[in-house]
């Protein structure tokens, strides 16, 4: 699937806690000292007969700071059936592989999960590993949690048109960053990164390292000298998170053969008008 940067969206989602849900069930760090990963077991089954699984680490699950929780609303309504109802793991900043939908059962255990989808998939290798010398089991494969930190240039749209207005364009786009960073920065250039411009940042007021929410960015940036309406110039974004995570500039060196966790710097083309 060719999810391009739209495999992304923002919701409000309501649930327990899945820290006090264990703990009513009778789970401690005490009792169960061993315990290093909370398998999620979902209601849906591929035609081997296996249900989609995964699973987070206990100290993810475990931490209330963390917002792990079992929703059961999503936007204030019963969870739409798309979005996993009746429940679905929601382990905010952790990707959506891990957010295990119709959840099933829960599994407390010292490794991770045994599901195709958490030790055969959703794994991030160096460029020259391919389908032909790939090793999943591999120590050095280790399955993704925490999402890089990625923007994306919105409007307009790559081979669109946009209006100069007072030898200026308008810009919109998105940031985001895993593990609760917050992005601090979103820097656009028209230039091929020679000259940067920093975006107004539209965002939620939760701290800097306990954001799950994506940041909305837009700027007016100047056109380039020599340019003029009909020419056509290459827009690119590049965000920065809390803990200084910077978008790497090409894709070539963090390219994998899963396609995963590819968040080098966003560009489109456009024609001034």
């Amino acid at each position: 699937m060719n999810w391009g940067g739209a495999a992304i969206s923002n919701a409000s989602w309501t649930g327990p806690r899945l820290s006090e849900v264990l703990q009513h069930l009778g789970w401690s760090e005490e009792k169960y000292p061993d315990v290093k990963h909370v398998w999620a077991d979902g209601l849906d089954f591929g035609p081997d007969g296996t249900s989609y699984g995964a699973s987070i680490l206990i100290e993810k699950a475990m931490d209330p700071r963390q917002d792990v929780i079992l929703a059961l609303k999503m936007n204030g309504e019963d969870l739409p059936r798309d979005h996993g109802y009746p429940v679905r793991l929601v382990a905010p900043g952790v990707v959506g592989a891990r957010n295990v939908k119709w959840v099933g059962s829960l599994t407390l255990s010292e490794e991770e999960s045994h599901s195709h989808w958490q030790r055969r998939d959703y794994k991030g290798f160096n460029p020259s590993i391919d389908w032909h010398n790939v090793d999943f089991d591999n120590k050095y494969a280790v399955s993704i949690q925490n999402q890089p930190v990625t923007s994306m240039v919105c409007d307009p749209l790559n081979g669109g048109t946009v209006q100069i207005v007072d030898d200026k364009i308008h810009l919109k786009g998105y940031a985001f960053s895993g593990a609760g960073a917050k992005i601090i920065r979103v820097d656009v250039t028209l230039d091929g990164g020679e000259t940067w411009h920093t975006a107004e940042l539209e965002q939620d007021e939760s701290p800097l390292n306990r954001c799950w929410s994506w940041s909305l960015w837009q700027c007016d940036i100047p056109v380039p000298q020599g340019t003029a309406a009909g020419d056509e110039v290459k827009v690119t974004c590049c965000a920065i998170d809390s803990n200084y995570n910077r978008q790497p500039e090409r894709v070539k060196n963090i390219w994998n053969l899963r396609g995963c966790l590819s968040n080098s710097w966003h560009s489109i083309s456009v024609k001034l008008k």
